[in-house]
């Protein structure tokens, strides 16, 4: 009779682990399916460009300084230089650029080039150290490339790098670039406050040169506090 009611307990125990391991099984199941509902797919979320904000973008594999100018290294001791989207948004359409001379030396975080805006000129901050050994003439013809191309033909010069790692480690990419980018989008949100629908076009894109959205007299201070040579 003992060895009855020992079966018949083992017998219930094991229908109640059938039971709880088929509730996990639908749970799991049910899982998966509700992420791949709500998350993007691979290719949706990460494109050739990356957005960390609906107005502007970042470009996957490059170098980003806080002054919104990037590098893009090319083997060890070269690096192509240029400015980003939220600057090129920010600044609009440059009617002329100075850039230095093949031979000239550049160092990280100094004033490294400039941008001319009629008879108003912004300076940009090189986001490297190095020797220029080439400048692109294509965008001093026609500086709006770096409006409309500001990760490809709007690229501004070649750069020899000697210490690359090490200019590299002082600037931003992947995640942390990511991160960086969201609280400058945050601030200029926040200096925008009231000025935000008058910058947007329809659609939601800001207007080329927001800067001048925030203060038409003194748009070049505001360009300069964000691009950090003020």
């Amino acid at each position: 009779m003992e060895a009855s009611n020992h079966v018949d307990i083992f017998a219930t125990k094991g229908i109640e682990y059938l039971f709880i391991i088929g509730f996990l099984l639908v749970l799991i199941v049910f899982w998966r399916r509700l992420n791949s509902l709500t998350k993007p797919t691979p290719a949706a979320a990460d494109p050739p460009g990356i957005s960390p904000d609906p107005w502007f973008s970042l470009e996957k594999g490059l170098f980003y300084h806080q002054g919104h100018s990037w590098v893009r290294a090319e083997g060890n001791d070269l690096a192509v230089v240029g400015i980003d989207d939220f600057a090129q948004r920010l600044l609009g359409r440059s009617s002329a650029i100075d850039l230095p001379q093949i031979g000239s030396r550049l160092r990280q975080g100094e004033k490294g080039l400039k941008l001319w805006f009629g008879s108003k000129a912004v300076d940009v901050l090189s986001p490297i150290e190095g020797e220029v050994v080439a400048i692109n003439n294509e965008v001093l013809q026609d500086p709006q490339l770096l409006n409309r191309d500001p990760y490809g033909k709007g690229w501004l010069m070649s750069v020899k790098v000697p210490q690359m790692k090490r200019n590299l480690a002082n600037l931003f990419s992947g995640d942390l670039a990511m991160a960086w980018m969201k609280e400058t989008v945050y601030s200029l949100h926040t200096r925008m406050a009231g000025s935000l629908g008058v910058a947007l076009q329809d659609g939601g894109i800001p207007v080329d040169g927001i800067a001048r959205v925030l203060s038409p007299d003194n748009w070049d201070e505001v360009a300069a506090d964000f691009l950090l040579t003020r």
